[in-house]
């Protein structure tokens, strides 16, 4: 290999090198992410993580002393969308730095990102004819490959 294409290998793999690190380092980033909310009170705390999933409930000892069933679960979905809308924030900003300049992460994250406007056609269905003729040679009913050993199929 001539030595000028050593040093663009090289370039290549330390190029490969510095991006495999960045993204553990993203990776690392955005697994560390937790948000907190807690009530007015302090009665009833939440803790999401990275992807508004619900890690943590801490509920005081005399929450259920104070707060019927419906609206002690109405705070827990309200304090946990609070917490995932924040915690949906930091990914954004954790995923700025490393996006091609003028990419929005929201964008991104809310799944809309580089999506055409009409979707991709799906197949028509198509009516399956179950009454053609069989080939006698071909009735498989009986058997089972799994059975056979190798030598012993016939594909």
């Amino acid at each position: 290999m001539s030595t000028d294409h050593r040093a663009q290998v090289e370039e290549l793999m330390a190029d490969y090198r510095r991006s495999r690190d960045r993204l553990a380092e993203t990776h690392r980033d955005l697994s560390a992410i937790a948000e907190t909310a807690r009530s007015k009170d302090g009665r009833v705390q939440v803790v999401v993580g990275p992807q508004g999933v619900l890690r943590e409930v801490v509920l005081a000892d005399d929450v259920y002393e104070r707060q019927r069933p419906a609206q002690l679960a109405a705070i827990i979905v309200q304090l946990t969308a609070a917490a995932a809308q924040a915690a949906s924030r930091r990914v954004a900003d954790v995923l700025a730095e490393v996006l091609p300049a003028g990419a929005d992460p929201e964008l991104l994250l809310g799944g809309h990102a580089d999506i055409p406007a009409d979707p991709a056609p799906r197949n028509e269905p198509r009516r399956i004819d179950d009454n053609v003729d069989e080939d006698p040679e071909e009735d498989f009913s009986n058997a089972s490959w799994l059975r056979q050993g190798p030598a012993e199929r016939k594909w």
